[in-house]
């Protein structure tokens, strides 16, 4: 093996590696909750950025449902920018596992 050819390998994935982050942090993914009651949006960088509900959605007499609206949504909207943190990085690294990333 060449291993300044690794080497050299090892920076550029690196490089490439930076990139997808720091384009990964720019973007944001929403999703919905009980027919769009409830819509929740999330960073790059896996933050709860902005949470919608609509007056509909509030009923004083069943508090419950509203929390768990709110719940799905921003689930859903975290395993969406998950799927699409895992779908760049794995056009980096080849499909490698590589710890941390």
């Amino acid at each position: 093996m060449d291993m300044k050819k690794m080497m050299k390998q090892a920076q550029m994935m690196q490089k490439n590696l930076n990139a997808v982050q720091q384009e990964l942090a720019l973007m944001d993914h929403t999703a919905e909750a009980g027919g769009g009651m409830v819509s929740a949006t999330v960073n790059g960088n896996m933050e709860l950025t902005a949470l919608e509900i609509k007056k509909e959605a509030v009923d004083p007499e069943d508090v419950e449902m509203l929390q768990d609206l709110v719940v799905a949504a921003v689930n859903e909207a975290l395993r969406g920018m998950h799927a699409i943190s895992e779908e760049k990085m794995s056009a980096v690294t080849g499909g490698m596992n590589i710890p941390g990333l």
